[in-house]
């Protein structure tokens, strides 16, 4: 069964009727100065996260940079690495003669 209007009036009591009246006359001024306090609010809140926005895109793009440039200096590395000047076989020390199974 639904509830009636007249349980919801019982319930609350006198102090409950007024606050509902009072909030039903006040609200046609209460809203707007609610949404003009609200709004300068919200915009100060979006202009924030826009700046916020704006500083890690930059952290990021420099981030980028530094990854970049470590990945050029590993890979000079490896370069510089493969440049050694071979080893000379022939002056080992190893036995290249046959070894007829001795």
């Amino acid at each position: 069964m639904a509830p009636k209007i007249t349980d919801f009036v019982e319930d609350a009591g006198a102090p409950g009727i007024i606050a509902g009246i009072g909030a039903v006359l006040l609200a046609p001024v209460v809203i707007p100065v609610v949404a003009g306090v609200g709004k300068p609010i919200a915009k100060s809140i979006i202009k924030g996260g826009l700046v916020l926005f704006e500083k890690s895109r930059g952290a990021v793009a420099e981030l980028g940079e530094t990854w970049e440039d470590m990945v050029a200096e590993a890979r000079a590395e490896l370069a510089e690495g493969r440049q050694l000047p071979a080893v000379d076989v022939a002056s080992t020390s190893v036995d290249n003669g046959p070894d007829n199974g001795a």
